[in-house]
C-alpha cells in the first residue's frame, strides 16, 4: 500500500518576482551603504592628510624663524647689503631672512646658514631658499610649495620696545649703523586658509 502525502508545490511566478525584488532592494541598500562608507573613509583620509600638511608647514615656519641669524647678504647686483631680516611690500617676497641650523649631513661645500624667502601666489605659500648667501643672478632658488589653499599670510615683528610692527628693519629715522643685523625678538605669523580659517602663531627668535 503506497503512502500518500501532500503534493510538492513550486514557487509561482509572482512569488519568484517578489523574491527577486527583495534581493534587488537589499543589494541596492548594501551597495549604497558601502559607497557612503567608502566616501566617508576617503573624506577622513583627505582631512588627515590636510592636517598633516598644515602641521608640517607650521613646523617648518617655526624652525626657520626660531633660528634667524644676524647675517646680512649682498644684493645680486652691486654692493648693496640686504638686511638679515627683510619684510616690505615692495619686493617679491613677503619675508626674507637668514637662518642657522641648515644641516649638512652629506658634507657638501656649503655654509650652514641659509637664505630663505616666503612668498604667496595663487597656488599657495612657497618657501624658497638659496644654496649660497651672497648670490648672483645665476643662483636660482630651490622652490618648495609649503601649503596650499592659503588666502593671505601676514608677518609681524616684535621690536626691542616689545611693540609689534609690520615692517622690518624698523625705520625709526635714526639711521643707526648696524640696523641691517638687528633681529626681532619674536615673529607673529597669521595664515588665513580657505578651509581652516585663521591660524596664528608667535615664534620667539633665539638669541
Amino acid at each position: 500500500m503506497r503512502a500518500t502525502g501532500r503534493p510538492q508545490r513550486g514557487m509561482t511566478l509572482l512569488e519568484l518576482l517578489v523574491a527577486m525584488s527583495i534581493f534587488a532592494i537589499l543589494g541596492t541598500l548594501a551597495l549604497s551603504g558601502y559607497t557612503e562608507l567608502q566616501r566617508q573613509s576617503e573624506y577622513a583620509d583627505q582631512r588627515l592628510e590636510r592636517t598633516r600638511e598644515v602641521q608640517r608647514a607650521m613646523q617648518t615656519i617655526a624652525q626657520d624663524l626660531g633660528q634667524i641669524e644676524p647675517r646680512p647678504i649682498r644684493e645680486p647686483l652691486g654692493e648693496t647689503v640686504l638686511p638679515a631680516v627683510l619684510a616690505t611690500e615692495s619686493i617679491e617676497y613677503g619675508l626674507q631672512f637668514t637662518r642657522a641650523g641648515w644641516s649638512n649631513t652629506a658634507g657638501l661645500a656649503r655654509p650652514t646658514l641659509q637664505r630663505v624667502g616666503y612668498r604667496l601666489d595663487g597656488e599657495g605659500l612657497w618657501r624658497d631658499h638659496w644654496l649660497v648667501l651672497d648670490r648672483t643672478l645665476a643662483n636660482e632658488p630651490t622652490r618648495v610649495k609649503l601649503l596650499g589653499q592659503v588666502r593671505t599670510v601676514r608677518f609681524r615683528f616684535m621690536n626691542a620696545s616689545r611693540e609689534w610692527v609690520d615692517r622690518w628693519p624698523v625705520n625709526d629715522g635714526t639711521g643707526l649703523a648696524g640696523s641691517e643685523r638687528v633681529r626681532p625678538a619674536a615673529v607673529e605669523v597669521t595664515l588665513e586658509l580657505e578651509d581652516w580659517g585663521v591660524i596664528r602663531r608667535v615664534i620667539e627668535v633665539a638669541g
